[in-house]
């Protein structure tokens, strides 16, 4: 299959392809709009019964009146594609962005957790939509410390532009914390959502290493164990 990946494009793609040694393949593509970061709309389908929004709803979900998790319609294919996986099996994984391709072979839940990373930020879930940055420059397979500096990154980028439009900045990343413990609860109620399924442990892992990233980021700043990026910006002090 060939794609083109015209920068002039109007739409984002990630392509993430799934190579088992038993010679399973799987592709899945994500187009986001280039601008609003949202997906772009799929066919409508027949999404399983555990994607509805009354199915272990989030406590924080501001979402009333709606019949789907916007968050589980997202990733539904996904995590049934994985259902009859174990989180420990290798995989070969390939992703295509629209710059570059980068490729590993690794476990199923870590290529499963950075594809979801992608899915559940873009869902249209108004918890997860603040992750939306850290999307538009997605880093496949990164590591605990390559997270820390992009959130960093993308929350200090943030209080810029709130000062430049004349609004309160976190420049001592305060509210940070407060922002993850509230992903934290719709980590931890999609957790459930899915280990009440009769799948193996593929889909549920990838979600609690993708927790476990969140988690060591409010760790670091909230025991102030942001010495190694500090040391990196040394060149910038008198």
């Amino acid at each position: 299959m060939i794609h083109d990946f015209d920068k002039s494009c109007e739409s984002i793609s990630y392509i993430y392809k799934f190579s088992f040694k038993d010679g399973r393949e799987k592709e899945f593509m994500v187009n986001l709009e280039r601008k609003t970061l949202e997906q772009i709309e799929r066919p409508d389908e027949t999404y399983p019964d555990w994607a509805r929004l009354d199915n272990h709803t989030c406590p924080n979900c501001p979402l009333t009146g709606e019949e789907w998790c916007p968050t589980a319609v997202c990733v539904s294919d996904l995590i049934e594609f994985v259902g009859d996986t174990y989180s420990y099996e290798d995989v070969y994984v390939e992703v295509k962005t629209n710059n570059r391709t980068y490729s590993k072979d690794t476990s199923v839940q870590k290529g499963v957790s950075s594809l979801l990373g992608i899915y559940m930020s873009t869902s249209g879930c108004p918890v997860l939509a603040k992750l939306k940055p850290m999307v538009r420059y997605h880093l496949p397979f990164a590591s605990l410390g390559e997270n820390s500096y992009r959130v960093l990154s993308m929350y200090l980028v943030a209080q810029y532009f709130a000062r430049k439009r004349g609004e309160e900045s976190d420049w001592d990343l305060e509210k940070l914390s407060g922002m993850y413990d509230e992903i934290h609860v719709v980590n931890k109620s999609f957790w459930q959502r899915l280990s009440h399924l009769n799948f193996k442990d593929a889909g549920v892992n990838a979600l609690i290493m993708l927790d476990n990233s969140a988690s060591h980021i409010v760790f670091q700043i909230d025991e102030g164990q942001l010495s190694e990026i500090e040391f990196l910006c040394d060149k910038y002090f008198d």
